[in-house]
């Protein structure tokens, strides 16, 4: 490990020693996961990790906690919570991200409160800072932790670390919820969801990653790699069939190709 890294290692330890105890907000990603590892280190038994299962979550993301916690050893819960139960959430205002946060970690703010945790902690790291990210606000309102971007810590970095820690997920791709395939102001709905989660899985089982099926009601646009697009295209006729399976109309391929920002201007999805 060099020493730049070991240095924001160290002071990762120490900070998230601080607090004595700490309950972690633990999605399976990389950022989160290396947090939590962490915090294991730093606090042991004093420390949990709490997922929430969501059906606006990647297929695989309960999965992936699952088994990262029980590789490292810290303790782990699974809670339900239905972000499409929530108004606020599903009529997908620039906000949304602000009223998902506002809910799922003021559920872990109570938890942790009434089992005596002195702090709650989530994975954000010093590149969100670029990102329209309206879920900081809720972090900043409820007093939950951000140990990885006070440490300074870029996706790079935190990648480096969980790689140097023996972390599978140091190499996870980003997953952000499936409410990001749809534009602004767009409802999120289960039915959409479920297209989505579906047409996604089906891309990846053609061997295609990283993948988004964006939704704008009965058209689906596909993004994949740009070294990928002629390979998609060549399959055009079993892929449409298979869209078209599940309730699009028309679908189309991106020929930008697929890249780290929504199609909402600037959010990362």
């Amino acid at each position: 490990m060099d020493e730049a890294l070991n240095q924001k290692y160290n002071r990762l330890l120490n900070l998230l020693a601080e607090p004595q105890s700490m309950m972690v907000a633990f999605s399976g990603g990389v950022d989160s996961g290396l947090l939590a590892a962490v915090a294991h280190q730093a606090l042991g038994a004093r420390m949990c990790a709490v997922t929430i299962q969501s059906p606006v979550e990647t297929l695989d993301a309960v999965e992936a906690a699952r088994s990262l916690a029980a590789q490292v050893g810290f303790a782990h819960r699974v809670i339900e919570y239905d972000d499409l139960a929530n108004h606020a959430f599903t009529t997908n205002p620039p906000d949304r991200c602000y009223f998902c946060k506002q809910e799922r970690l003021g559920e872990l703010v109570n938890m942790a409160r009434a089992e005596g945790f002195a702090a709650v902690a989530e994975g954000s790291n010093l590149d969100d800072e670029g990102d329209y990210r309206p879920g900081k606000r809720a972090v900043q309102e409820l007093g939950v932790l951000s140990p990885l971007k006070a440490c300074g810590f870029t996706k790079a970095e935190v990648r480096a670390l969980a790689h140097e820690l023996g972390l599978p997920s140091w190499n996870r791709p980003s997953a952000p919820c499936l409410a990001t395939r749809f534009p602004f102001g767009t409802p999120v709905t289960k039915e959409g969801i479920d297209q989505i989660a579906r047409g996604e899985a089906y891309l990846r089982g053609l061997g295609f990653e990283p993948v988004r099926v964006r939704h704008y009601g009965n058209l689906a646009r596909l993004e994949v790699s740009p070294s990928a697009i002629a390979g998609l295209v060549a399959q055009k006729d079993e892929v449409a069939a298979f869209f078209k399976q599940i309730g699009f109309q028309f679908v189309t391929v991106d020929l930008m190709g697929y890249r780290s920002g929504s199609m909402n201007e600037g959010v990362i999805a």
